[in-house]
């Protein structure tokens, strides 16, 4: 196995663990929630004026998938619908207080995770935190034109 093959395979490897370890926790404190929900919920919470295009593109989704999952999320009573005085044709999301609780509840694992996994990242020098930052940009880039070669339409995220 190349050396190539080593980091994709570790880098999957890597996220099914980290499925396989937070899914319960997530499951047993989200309970009723699906995935998807609770990640448009984070990005609403997080981005003012959000809407179904800027979703969509985070998402890696179409707009009619977003437009479905924004639907449940406005009956579960998590998020809300608004208009601009001055822009009456679109249409954008915010959270409701249930919305901020489960988003509120999931910050909460992402910090209980980070914390558990803390030991890891504290052995990290800045050289090699700067050389993974930087391959995984690269990398990433590299799939947004990949992406866009199949005629998707996406804007690449920026890692924050």
């Amino acid at each position: 196995m190349n050396k190539q093959e080593q980091i994709i395979l570790g880098f999957r490897d890597l996220l099914n663990k980290l499925v396989w370890l937070n899914k319960p926790k997530m499951e047993d404190s989200l309970k009723g929630y699906k995935p998807s929900e609770v990640h448009c919920i984070e990005y609403i919470g997080k981005n003012v004026d959000s809407n179904v295009t800027k979703l969509a593109e985070s998402f890696y989704m179409t707009r009619g998938a977003i437009s479905k999952l924004t639907k449940k999320l406005i009956e579960k009573g998590l998020i809300e619908s608004y208009q601009k005085p001055e822009n009456k044709k679109e249409i954008y999301f915010r959270l409701t207080e249930q919305g901020k609780k489960i988003n509120k509840i999931h910050e909460e694992l992402h910090r209980e995770f980070q914390e558990r996994d803390k030991a890891v990242f504290e052995q990290l020098t800045e050289e090699q935190f700067d050389s993974i930052l930087s391959f995984v940009e690269k990398y990433s880039r590299h799939l947004d034109t990949e992406i866009q070669k199949l005629g998707v339409d996406i804007k690449p995220n920026k890692l924050e």
